[in-house]
């Protein structure tokens, strides 16, 4: 039982391309991983200490119901652009809807609008975006499991995705206090950069993904 344990998670690593694919894993969402963290307490605290000083119920629905309808549809879409044409196709667009939405929180808290209705709109936007470039990433996840032993070698997949999220998460608050709400999103921004350079990396089947 051990020995084929150890095949199988021996099969795994000593693929050749195996280090662009940990780094995808770990770094396509390192901006994300860092910004999830920090979203509700931004939203919950106070003008002063420069959030949006919003009460718990204002933030369950801009962030439990507003955002959690962006988030599936934009997982919704990209599973149907993807079916399409392809996740060779939509990955650079999927990379970019994903990542760029992220300066609304920047300007969120530059400006700090009252109005919901603006509030409620950048939030759904950058969820929008998070749920259609992670369609990539799942997506991706399934193609490098396929073999086998894709049952094991998806969960490995998901390991590393978790630690990927995990590390970068762990030091937000910190950063956070150190910088300040509108220093903090910049650095976000800056953090969307290791994703593009994992993306550009990755070899993927042009027939990949896309329906017959």
């Amino acid at each position: 039982m051990t020995a084929d344990i150890l095949h199988i998670f021996t099969l795994f690593f000593r693929r050749k391309e195996i280090p662009v694919i940990v780094a995808f894993f770990l770094f396509y969402r390192f901006a994300e991983a860092q910004l999830v963290k920090m979203v509700a307490p931004f939203l919950l605290d106070p003008r002063i200490r420069g959030g949006l000083g919003l009460t718990t119920g204002e933030v369950g629905i801009v962030y439990g119901t507003v955002g959690a309808i962006a988030l599936m549809l934009g997982g919704l879409l990209g599973g149907y652009v993807i079916s399409r044409q392809g996740l060779k196709f939509w990955l650079w667009p999927m990379v970019l809807i994903m990542h760029l939405p992220v300066l609304v929180f920047v300007y969120l808290s530059l400006a700090q609008p009252e109005n919901m209705l603006i509030i409620n709109a950048a939030v759904a936007v950058e969820q929008f975006g998070y749920g259609f470039g992670f369609t990539a990433y799942s997506l991706f996840m399934i193609m490098v499991a396929e073999g086998p032993y894709k049952t094991v070698h998806y969960a490995l997949g998901t390991g590393i995705m978790a630690l990927g999220m995990m590390i970068p998460g762990m030091t937000s608050g910190w950063l956070q206090e150190q910088l300040g709400y509108p220093h903090f999103f910049l650095w976000i921004a800056f953090s969307t950069i290791p994703g593009f350079i994992v993306t550009a990396l990755v070899k993927i089947d042009p027939a990949y993904g896309r329906k017959a």
